[in-house]
């Protein structure tokens, strides 16, 4: 694994966070925020998976 793989890898995480950030905006829990990043690297084709059961 490359430095440049883990810079793109971390800058798509990046945008995701915001992206959920600017939709749902401040004051919500954690884990609120949690789900819905899950679902929005799932959304980029990311394989993402949790150790919480949320739903």
């Amino acid at each position: 694994m490359t430095q440049k793989y883990i810079n793109e890898i971390a800058y798509k995480i990046v945008g995701c966070a915001i992206e959920v950030h600017k939709y749902l905006g401040p004051g919500l829990l954690e884990s609120v925020y949690q789900v819905c990043l899950i679902d929005e690297l799932k959304m980029i084709g990311m394989n993402v998976t949790s150790r919480f059961i949320f739903r």
